[in-house]
């Protein structure tokens, strides 16, 4: 084989490090991108974040105060002072010795009330503050503390909590907290075991520890009057016949219980008063809280679309590192500097273009969802990436990196930029109307079905067709699913 040289001409696409850097920070979140920025800022050293200078001289102007109201405020601050340096730390203290009792409390200790001077109640934000995520056992182990119980039955009552998840339920068997147990103790009996969990089952919340919802419902049940109307009806339906009552088989319920239909509603009324996920009422988790990438609000007939600036800080150069990199030197420090200050305005630039993409595909989604944002979901247009990547002359993966795990805040709640995008169904006289429009309307003709005679997925569908909306009966009961709405047999209701 012989060897040659050619020579040809031709085309390639390189990503520069620039791009990669754009197209990174544009896909993540709002709450990704404050980490990778917060990583930058302490990996860059002439990259710096932007401080608010005139806002913050604007507010020390605003309030004109009275020299003589000045020299008093000097004056308490440096008796403050002053007091502080008086109080000096004592050689020895007692083992109790509080923090308090040798500092005066700080001011800031009034912040623990929930009124301020402004008579504002902050006890909802005390409420809303989330729960350690092992509340519940904390809670069961403070409960088997205050009781008095030998240190066998403590030890059965940890094993038994331990086996307790968030929901209240007891996830292990009997046999298997026993063999466990008989490592360290062989004299442990199983009937220990079942004493000890029929005590805890009775534990706050009552109920906890069950091992099935039927058990857990009867132990609640269990704590009324033995007078209260339909209790051992009620018990019996729960420990035998839960499962119709779960299929909504009233027949076979009247039947087995020999009850009338309002003898039945009072006895399911009866039942719902219990709580089957008992230990949700200590370990209740909170939903995460969501920063919105843009604010969208209407002002004088036009919807206006704007960056949230809190979700990304507004990033600089720092000046004084930026001045001692001289052009000619090649020393190591002064490469170091140079290769920094680059990285940081392709950082800064890669930022703004992510912002301002941003801005103008949150702002054509706008345009088009008009109708949404003013009459709600049964007047959502049909949108693909497609749609909006043509309008902007942008490539359909643009789109999709751009309105992925993006919110938008609207007068209509906090919603995902993917929300705004649905397929379409082609209409009677032509036209086109959105999956998500016709979910809206599924769900609307759901809430006000008659309850003894819910629709079922062809009435539905008949129900479309008279609209003018041509869908399948299966597409109804794929979006009825995606709705977690169940099947029209399973909503029947007697009251």
């Amino acid at each position: 084989m012989k060897q040659s040289l050619q020579l040809k001409i031709g085309q390639s696409l390189t990503m520069t490090p620039q791009l990669q850097q754009a197209i990174k920070l544009l896909q993540l979140s709002s709450l990704e991108l404050q980490t990778e920025i917060q990583q930058t800022l302490e990996s860059n050293p002439l990259l710096e974040q932007e401080d608010n200078l005139s806002e913050i001289q604007l507010q020390d102007k605003t309030p004109d105060r009275d020299p003589e109201d000045i020299t008093e405020i000097k004056t308490a601050a440096d008796n403050v002072q002053e007091n502080r340096a008086e109080q000096t730390l004592p050689d020895e203290l007692a083992i109790d010795t509080g923090w308090d009792d040798i500092y005066d409390p700080a001011p800031t200790a009034a912040l623990s009330q929930t009124h301020n001077a402004a008579g504002e109640d902050f006890s909802d934000l005390f409420e809303n503050q989330a729960k350690p995520a092992d509340a519940l056992y904390e809670h069961l182990i403070w409960q088997l503390e205050c009781a008095h119980l030998t240190e066998t039955d403590k030890q059965i009552g940890l094993a038994i909590i331990d086996g307790v998840d968030d929901r209240g339920y007891l996830t292990e068997t009997l046999q298997d907290i026993h063999q466990g147990l008989l490592i360290e103790n062989p004299e442990i009996e199983m009937d220990e075991i079942e004493a000890m969990l029929h005590f805890i089952q009775h534990f706050d919340p009552i109920g906890v520890a069950a091992r099935t919802p039927a058990e857990c419902m009867a132990i609640q049940l269990r704590q009324y009057d033995s007078d209260t109307p339909h209790l051992t009806k009620a018990l019996a339906l729960v420990e035998r016949y839960l499962d119709y009552l779960a299929s909504n088989d009233y027949a076979i319920l009247k039947r087995r219980l020999q009850a009338s239909d309002a003898e039945l509603a009072e006895i399911v009324k009866l039942i719902q008063t219990t709580n089957p996920h008992p230990g949700e009422l200590v370990s209740k988790t909170h939903a995460p809280y969501i920063t919105p990438d843009v604010y969208v609000s209407k002002d004088n007939g036009h919807w206006l679309v704007k960056i949230n600036r809190e979700s990304a800080p507004k990033l600089k150069i720092n000046d004084t590192y930026a001045s001692l990199v001289k052009r000619g030197d090649n020393s190591d420090q002064n490469n170091y500097l140079r290769d920094h200050l680059q990285e940081a305005r392709w950082f800064i630039k890669s930022l703004q273009s992510r912002n301002d993409t941003l801005l103008r595909v949150a702002r054509a989604i706008v345009a088009r969802q008009q109708d949404f944002l003013e009459y709600g979901e049964e007047a959502m247009k049909p949108m693909v990436l497609r749609d909006i990547a043509e309008e902007l002359d942008m490539h359909e993966s643009t789109i999709s990196r751009v309105t992925t795990m993006k919110y938008m805040h609207t007068p209509r709640g906090i919603l995902e930029f993917k929300y705004f995008f649905s397929s379409h169904v082609s209409t009677a006289d032509g036209g086109e109307c959105s999956a998500t429009a016709i979910r809206a309307i599924i769900k609307k003709l759901i809430a006000a079905e008659n309850a003894n005679k819910p629709l079922s997925d062809n009435k539905i569908a008949a129900v479309l067709d008279e609209q003018g909306i041509n869908v399948a009966r299966r597409t109804i009961a794929k979006y009825r699913e995606a709705m977690n709405i169940p099947p029209s047999n399973e909503r029947k209701r007697l009251f």
